[in-house]
């Protein structure tokens, strides 16, 4: 395994991996509709965030292959968080986009997955010093999540 030429930055990388797993599979506990998978959920996001996608779009951006996505998508439809309708522009294409209902499933899971934060937070007691530096460790976890 290679390691960068400086130690603390390996060092800095497994506590920010360990402590980023941790606290992202406490996280997906809380969540609005039991039955769904974490991918399912991540498509629904997508949807709610950036608008009507192509599978080959939803696919790229979520590093799955064209027909993984496809059976995301499909059991999604099935439920009614979803709607496929033909590109007008273009009749070869199939645009998908979030219904209400999807779009509720995703605002409730944000909501309960922010409360359980929240309270965890508030458990610790930290000081507004503390606050601080938990949003500028947040902007610089963004920062690397979009690289």
């Amino acid at each position: 395994m290679p390691h960068s030429p400086d130690p603390s930055l390996d060092l800095a990388a497994t506590d920010l991996r360990l402590a980023t797993f941790r606290l992202a599979r406490r996280l997906r506990h809380e969540r609005a509709l039991d039955s769904m998978s974490d991918a399912q959920f991540a498509v629904l996001v997508i949807l709610r965030q950036h608008g009507t996608q192509t599978l080959g779009a939803l696919a790229e951006r979520e590093r799955v292959t064209a027909p993984s996505m496809n059976r995301t998508v499909n059991v999604l439809e099935e439920t009614g968080y979803l709607v496929r309708t033909p590109d007008e522009q273009d009749r070869r294409r199939v645009l998908i986009e979030i219904t209400e209902s999807g779009a509720e499933i995703v605002a409730e899971t944000i909501r309960l997955r922010d409360h359980a934060l929240a309270e965890a937070l508030a458990e610790l007691h930290l000081s507004e010093e503390e606050l601080e530096i938990l949003r500028q460790a947040s902007a610089l976890m963004r920062r690397v999540a979009e690289r």
